[in-house]
């Protein structure tokens, strides 16, 4: 395998799973909520043609902002993307228990569910945006690098799309045999994480185009232990945001972030408990 085919596979897979692995979650977490499909293929497509454009634009992408346009680019997004997420989390913690209790006739029992599936077309829409903008522009970078072939490049990336969509698919479909009664539970801690981890991917876009202090980098370095570039590495960062060499501006962001949303989700049940009382 000539070393451009095999690049190009560790980058799309990459990105693949990470975009695969937040559509395969917060899918899971609103299997129940009607129209919930649509709103995810939408979603999809509004994120492919997204990177359509931003393919088509990698040139003025790359000069934007004095050379820090991707890390720009990618912080707005992922900002965007843990906002949706939170918002999700905190919806669900009140609105979880309605959909377990009422999981066959969630269509008719809850209209509320229509207003959470605007949320799944952005987060989906920003997860595809995102994963596929950074392939677009590693790609490219690949490409301007030389010596490598067009042949090889897109087996590289069928390659990478196959692997990262099958392991993608695979959490998902695990995900759907937790038991009812503890399966928002079990999402709910994943969205949180993953919005946690994007909160400290922000950070860490942010330091690279010098807008923030790294404060400390690294805080530790766990490479030797465990790659961020090995499989397992890769599916800790798309879940929980796992970086071997973080920065403290980083932690801080990742610890602000979950105490931000779980103060919003006990908010939430505290107010929807006062009212049925």
């Amino acid at each position: 395998m000539e070393n451009s085919m095999f690049g190009t596979a560790v980058i799309v897979f990459r990105e693949v799973l990470e975009a695969a692995i937040i559509i395969g979650i917060v899918a899971a977490a609103t299997r129940d909520v009607p129209g919930r499909k649509r709103w995810l293929a939408a979603g999809l497509m509004a994120g492919l043609i997204g990177s359509g454009i931003v393919a088509a634009s990698t040139d003025v992408i790359a000069e934007f902002a004095s050379g820090i346009g991707q890390e720009l680019f990618n912080a707005m997004v992922l900002s965007v993307a843990v906002v949706m997420l939170a918002w999700h989390n905190i919806w669900m913690s009140s609105h979880g228990a309605e959909l377990a209790a009422n999981a066959r006739n969630v269509g008719k029992e809850i209209r509320e569910g229509r207003s959470e599936c605007s949320i799944l077309l952005v987060v989906v829409g920003l997860a595809v945006l995102r994963e596929g903008s950074e392939t677009v522009l590693f790609l490219y970078g690949i490409a301007a690098s030389g010596g490598s072939s067009m042949h090889a490049m897109m087996a590289g990336g069928a390659i990478g799309v196959l692997a990262g969509a099958l392991v993608g698919y695979a959490i998902y479909a695990g995900l759907l045999r937790i038991p009812m009664r503890w399966f928002f539970v079990a999402t709910s801690v994943l969205v949180l994480l993953l919005a946690a981890g994007m909160a400290s991917q922000v950070a860490r876009y942010l330091i690279q185009a010098d807008i923030l202090p790294s404060l400390a980098t690294p805080l530790w370095n766990t490479s030797a232990i465990l790659p961020e570039q090995s499989v397992t590495g890769m599916v800790l960062h798309s879940l929980i945001g796992y970086d071997a060499q973080p920065a403290g501006m980083q932690l801080v962001f990742y610890i602000a972030a979950l105490a931000i949303i779980v103060a919003g989700m006990q908010w939430v049940k505290r107010q929807q408990f006062s009212s049925h009382k």
